[in-house]
């Protein structure tokens, strides 16, 4: 495998040469990507068994179905993203453009996760591609297989002069971290985005960091329970809980508790039958050492439902505690893993108020029929996303960013978001040099009089009422406007220079 500097700088030079800027070249390769999943969907599908033990239905929802209907749907807007954006403007550059154009940054480096590790790889780089980047992508060794796959089969499907996979641990992500890259985007755990938003500050470079955190779920008496469990359930067990949106813990009352208790049961029982471990739909932990720490998570508070585990499997079973105490490790550490403890509270305010006192999650869900109840919770806290009587679905709503804030991450991604989180925005203001315009802009120069200091106060002085106007009349207007202040300074601008 080349050496990172090698690399970098055959991506340099590609990009440089302006290869990657055409639409048509960036559609190209995102169609090529399309073919590859459509092509290759069993061996993905088999690679993400290996790896987690995942069904090809919940690899086929969760993985593929991301990837396919990102590509579609930036094929269908790729024209429309990359036209420059017109924007509003003063009677001073009536005459002029002013517009905002998204350039590519250039070379950008791809840390993918191991969780979701086609979705959480590709999806990303779908975006850099269709922003007109060149791309190092770095998927997770944890999941072997996938990366693997990865390694052999984006080479026959995209340009490899702009676009290279790049594999390895540890010591090689610490050697790729030493380059110069234009942008960073990183998805997996807090400590090791400190470590990436630390090397990127080196060379000043701009970093999406995709992170993860502790995502509340409150419920109160309102809701419906055999539905709102279900969907909690559904949440909690997707791909085993090793998700980074997945309900980490629920606030509730004592009474919600034992309603939700029964109907939880009721859930994972019609979900994965009497003994979910013969399950096909429940996935399994990544490694050893993630099983390992989680079964150390089972240790605190009381097993209400669940509990069982075997090593040999790497098997956790969907387990909900109870009486567990605040600083318990499995409420102040990420859980990734099918475990739910529940906190008691009395009210939305408690619940609330205990949320705030921890870091900033990556989703917030609420389960209530009340609205005041819901707006409370989306008014008074913070949080990279909030889905209400839900969990999860958000992600699937592709006109919605989806990312963290504080330590839960910084920047976002998902359709269109995806394309401006790979772009530059450049402002380009391009003026007119002709008679009329320079007559418009000729009060800035010396020498100062009150007369220039009111005419510039009156051209920049934002209105939004005459810039509708101006937009809705195709410029006329601005045009009239324009030529009446040129009328007005050649008539009367003499009787006020000094």
């Amino acid at each position: 495998m080349p050496q990172p500097s090698q690399m970098v700088a055959t991506l340099r030079n590609s990009f440089n040469s302006g290869k990657t800027k055409p639409v048509a070249f960036r559609k190209k390769q995102l169609q090529s990507l399309l073919k590859m999943y459509e092509e290759r969907k069993d061996e993905i599908m088999a690679a993400l068994w290996t790896d987690l033990r995942k069904s090809k239905a919940e690899s086929m929802l969760s993985e593929l179905f991301f990837l396919t209907n990102d590509i579609k749907n930036s094929l269908y807007y790729i024209d429309s993203w990359t036209k420059p954006e017109h924007v509003e403007k003063d009677l001073a550059n009536v005459l002029n453009s002013a517009y905002i154009q998204s350039d590519p940054y250039g070379v950008v480096l791809i840390i993918g996760s191991w969780n979701y590790p086609f979705q959480l790889t590709l999806l990303p780089l779908q975006g850099a591609i269709a922003a007109g980047n060149c791309v190092i992508i770095k998927p997770s060794e944890v999941s072997q297989a996938s990366a693997k796959l990865m390694a052999e089969l984006l080479p026959q499907y995209l340009d490899s002069d702009c676009y290279k996979v790049y594999d390895g641990g540890i010591p090689e992500t610490t050697e790729l971290l030493k380059e110069r890259f234009d942008y960073i985007f990183y998805t997996g755990n807090t400590q090791v985005g400190k470590l990436i938003h630390a090397a990127a500050n080196q060379f000043i470079t701009p970093v999406t960091l995709e992170l993860g955190g502790k995502s509340p779920c409150y419920i109160d008496d309102t809701v419906n329970i055999n539905i709102a469990a279900k969907r909690i359930i559904w949440g909690k067990c997707l791909n085993v809980g090793q998700t980074c949106v997945a309900p980490d813990y629920i606030l509730c009352t004592k009474e919600v508790e034992a309603k939700f208790l029964k109907a939880a049961k009721e859930a994972i029982e019609q979900f994965y039958g009497k003994n979910p471990k013969d399950s096909p739909d429940l996935p399994r932990i990544i490694s050893d050492r993630h099983f390992q720490r989680l079964r150390e998570l089972l240790k605190h508070g009381k097993i209400a439902l669940g509990g069982e585990s075997d090593a040999s499997d790497k098997y956790i079973a969907p387990t909900i505690l109870i009486d567990v105490k605040r600083n318990d490790p499995v409420l102040t550490e990420e859980i990734f893993g099918p475990i739910l403890p529940i906190v008691n509270i009395d009210n939305a305010y408690e619940a609330i108020n205990y949320i705030n006192g921890y870091e900033k999650p990556l989703a917030l869900y609420v389960f209530s029929n009340s609205k005041s109840n819901v707006d409370l919770f989306i008014n008074n806290t913070s949080s990279g996303s909030v889905c209400v009587n839900d969990t999860v679905m958000q992600l699937t709503v592709d006109t919605l960013p989806f990312g963290g804030v504080g330590s839960s991450g910084m920047g976002n991604y998902h359709g269109k978001f995806s394309f401006d989180t790979f772009s530059h925005q450049k402002a380009v203001l391009y003026k007119n040099l002709g008679a009329l315009g320079e007559k418009l802009g000729a009060a800035r120069y010396p020498p100062a009089t009150n007369f220039k200091g009111k005419y510039f106060e009156v051209m920049l002085t934002k209105r939004p009422f005459l810039f509708d106007l101006v937009r809705r009349s195709r410029h006329l207007l601005g045009f009239f406007l324009g030529f009446a202040s040129f009328y007005l300074w050649n008539s009367f601008g003499k009787y006020f220079q000094y």
